[in-house]
């Protein structure tokens, strides 16, 4: 099995090839903006073994090279706690590498970076140059790694329980409350973990290797991540690329049910342009919107093998987003939702029960700390509930009073009571440093127009759309790493794109 780690930009629910994550807070006086700190050491250190338990195809080869950057936890307090963040460096391919490395920011927020370094291993992009791996404050490979087995457990049970269940909320928020306890009583500062922080360790990366200049990658939270060192950092960035974006400038909580309904248009229209899924399943937006109504109203209940799956309508809203964040599901992706419509559940919920993210992979104290502190402490249920019904207008209330990926974030939030960041988290990031922006033409989550947004402010910048992908562009093609190495080679430009005219929507199953 190949197994593909990656952070969507926000949630709670997670994909095997995807790793999700969900979060919250409360306000109090803004903290201030770090900046980095003097207070930075780095060491050598030998990489981990195993580097993801149970999953050996995810271990970093010989060839990798670690050590570990310290930090303060709260650069506001220089002289107060220190936390480790482990770093893995792949060398480039090259006998004469390029002085430029390229740093990898992964997704989550709260995804283990080192799990995407094998990975990213076979695709080419240290061809010229050192690639470099930074464990996130908060993750796996940090210290403290900020895990949250009761949340996992929960996410394992909650397959067999309807999220639109009233019984189901107080055991959601029960697993975020008791982490939440664990954690704290630990001595970790829970609102120390958030971007600004994060972005400050990056920064302090590049500093402490000695590095002049730098490119740096991000995909979902970690474009935002990236967006933040360009704005608040930008000392020594050479060029950036940007994965499945989310703008700076963005509140992903109050945007997903609008970047679903893009996504779902896609895929939709996608459909309708294919002829043969455009016969056989004639009229599939409206069987879809038609679904989601009955489910919401009349669950339906599926027994697998592996054990009960409950579908309502929440939960085939959210599959099809989900299922954006894996490569390789769009085909089938149709006949799913025709075969829900007519009231065979068996393969939305084999595909359900594969979203499930694999126990301890996820540092949900970042997912939070970012979730809560940034994102719903600067909007309120209302008025994302008031944007999710103008997306979709047929979509029914109880539905839309849960958010994708992250269905009670406001409800976990309460209970996660961080700060809220300062306002400025949110400024638009505007640079003429050259950037390249990937998008998904079918990703459901940051879909192209996200992209295009952070595009409008990055006044040498590209925005490259790939027909039939959906999230995380750079390990669901064979184009994308080509056309990223290129960039890498001459940002200015002159690089070549021509691989994205061979790149086509998956021809969708048909009975």
């Amino acid at each position: 099995m190949r197994v593909s780690v990656r952070m969507l930009a926000l949630g709670c629910a997670a994909v095997m090839p995807m790793v999700l994550a969900s979060a919250c807070g409360s306000e109090s006086d803004p903290a201030p903006d770090p900046g980095t700190s003097n207070s930075v050491t780095y060491s050598d250190a030998a990489c981990p073994s195993p580097n993801v338990p149970a999953f050996p195809q995810l271990d970093l080869g010989p060839e990798f090279t670690c050590g570990t950057l310290t930090v303060p936890e709260d650069r506001s307090r220089p002289d107060g706690r220190q936390i480790g963040l482990a770093v893995a460096r792949l060398p480039a391919a090259s006998p004469t590498p390029r002085p430029d490395p390229l740093v990898y920011l992964t997704g989550g927020p709260g995804g283990p970076a080192l799990a995407s370094a094998a990975q990213l291993a076979d695709l080419g992009l240290n061809r010229d140059r050192d690639v470099l791996f930074l464990a996130q404050r908060g993750t796996m490979h940090a210290d403290p790694y900020l895990s949250c087995p009761e949340i996992d457990e929960f996410q394992t049970t909650q397959t067999g329980l309807s999220p639109l269940d009233p019984a189901t909320a107080p055991l959601d928020v029960e697993a975020t409350q008791t982490c939440r306890n664990r954690l704290a009583g630990g001595g970790s500062d829970l609102g120390a973990y958030d971007t600004a922080e994060n972005a400050a360790d990056v920064a302090d990366l590049r500093v402490a290797l000695g590095l002049d200049e730098w490119n740096v990658y991000g995909v979902s939270y970690g474009s935002d991540l990236a967006l933040s060192v360009l704005r608040d950092h930008p000392d020594g960035v050479r060029s950036v690329v940007l994965d499945s974006v989310v703008p700076t400038q963005s509140n992903i909580i109050g945007e997903f049910w609008p970047n679903a309904a893009e996504g779902y248009r896609a895929l939709l229209d996608a459909c309708a342009a294919q002829p043969g899924c455009a016969g056989a399943y004639p009229g599939l937006a409206d069987e879809f919107t038609a679904t989601v109504n009955r489910l919401a109203a009349a669950p339906l209940t599926v027994d697998l093998p592996g054990g009960r799956v409950v579908i309502d309508g929440y939960t085939l809203a959210n599959l099809v987003i989900q299922m954006s964040l894996a490569a390789g599901t769009f085909a089938g992706l149709p006949a799913l939702i025709h075969a829900m419509a007519g009231g065979d559940g068996v393969p939305a919920a084999t595909a359900l029960a594969g979203t499930i993210t694999p126990p301890s992979l996820i540092g949900y104290g970042l997912s939070y700390g970012v979730f809560c502190g940034e994102d719903t402490a600067f909007t309120d249920r209302e008025q994302v509930r008031a944007d999710a019904k103008a997306a979709l207008p047929q979509f029914p209330d109880t539905v839309l009073s849960l958010v994708p990926q992250a269905a009670r974030i406001f409800d976990d939030c309460d209970v996660w009571d961080v700060p809220a960041a300062d306002s400025r988290v949110h400024d638009t990031t505007t640079s003429d440093v050259p950037t390249l922006l990937l998008a998904g033409s079918l990703d459901a989550v940051t879909p192209p127009s996200r992209a295009r947004a952070a595009a409008e402010t990055l006044s040498r910048s590209d925005v490259l759309v790939f027909p039939g992908l959906g999230h995380d562009v750079l390990q669901s093609s064979q184009c994308a790493p080509a056309v990223t190495v290129g960039f890498l080679e001459s940002p200015g430009g002159d690089y070549d794109t021509s691989c994205l005219d061979q790149v086509r929507v998956p021809t969708f199953t048909t009975p």
